[in-house]
């Protein structure tokens, strides 16, 4: 709660919050938030794809009903959805989520053996997004804007057929294709935003994904930053620290940090200013950002 007083954005998107049918937890944080001057009276939960069953083999183990068979992985329907909260109203939805994975075009499907990956019946149902994939319009002080929010499927786990990693690509492309009308017409006033979970220079994963989508001419990367990611560098990372988003352990052979969450405008936005909510050690909100989890605040500001 700290955290978000301090920022205080007028567009909150949340990941790995789970979703109930009745939106009571959604809810209940938005009355907390209120009672610390934060008002959302617009808000957006929708079933995703994490623990919802499949009925099939989809992670290739040769067995049924364990969390990654799946259409997302999850122990039960709804764990660590997606949720939006604005001060401004929100319309209408579109709800990419239920896309199939080869319907996609230009998708990197898993093979092994030349064959489909872990069989044909799953590739033919097999979704794309591993939680979801939102386009949602808001109405700003500045006009339109649409919302494009995700969160994707870590790109670790993998056997040589490289599921995990071709899956979180995909996921990432779809707004590129989206972007290229390959999925309708294309949305005014776009905002990407979520989580990748795939750095443009370390960590794994298929990166040149994450690197070209950073680089398309029709969007802005405002390279938010923080000094409390640049004091915590991880020695051997090629990356800029100072973009890090998240602050995952390396022992054990953990990845570290890395910049895993984005919000890139669209380039008809101006960036007033950007940064992730990672102070130095010992500075103020230090200890409650540690304490909100390994991921930071990512904010940008933006008019047009």
């Amino acid at each position: 709660m700290a955290v978000l007083s301090a920022a205080r954005p007028d567009v909150l998107l949340l990941t790995d919050m789970d979703w109930d049918g009745d939106g009571a937890a959604l809810g209940a944080l938005a009355e907390r938030l209120a009672a610390q001057g934060l008002d959302y009276p617009y808000r957006l939960a929708l079933p995703g794809n994490a623990g919802l069953d499949s009925g099939l083999d989809l992670d290739g183990d040769g067995r049924l009903g364990g969390p990654g068979d799946a259409q997302g992985w999850g122990r039960f329907a709804g764990e660590g959805g997606l949720a939006l909260l604005s001060r401004w109203p929100l319309g209408e939805a579109r709800d990419l989520s239920s896309l199939l994975w080869r319907d996609l075009p230009g998708a990197r499907l898993p093979e092994r053996d030349g064959q489909p990956f872990p069989s044909e019946a799953a590739r033919a149902a097999q979704r794309l997004s591993a939680t979801g994939h939102w386009v949602v319009p808001v109405e700003t002080p500045a006009g339109p804007a649409t919302l494009l929010a995700w969160s994707a499927a870590p790109p670790i786990g993998d056997g040589p057929e490289r599921r995990n990693a071709l899956r979180n690509a995909d996921e990432l492309a779809l707004w590129s294709r989206l972007l290229d009308g390959d999925l309708g017409p294309v949305p005014a006033g776009i905002v990407i935003l979520g989580n990748a979970n795939l750095d443009p220079a370390d960590g794994a994963g298929l990166r040149a994904e994450m690197t070209a989508l950073l680089a398309d001419p029709r969007l802005r990367d405002p390279r938010p930053a923080s000094d409390g990611a640049r004091d915590a560098a991880d020695p051997g990372h090629s990356g800029d620290p100072r973009l890090d988003t998240v602050d995952w352990p390396e022992e054990e052979g953990g990845p570290g940090n890395l910049r895993v969450s984005y919000v890139l405008p669209a380039a008809e936005w101006r960036t007033l200013g950007s940064g992730v909510v990672w102070p130095r050690p010992g500075g103020p909100l230090a200890a409650e950002a540690e304490a909100a989890g390994p991921h930071r605040l990512v904010w940008v500001d933006i008019d047009r």
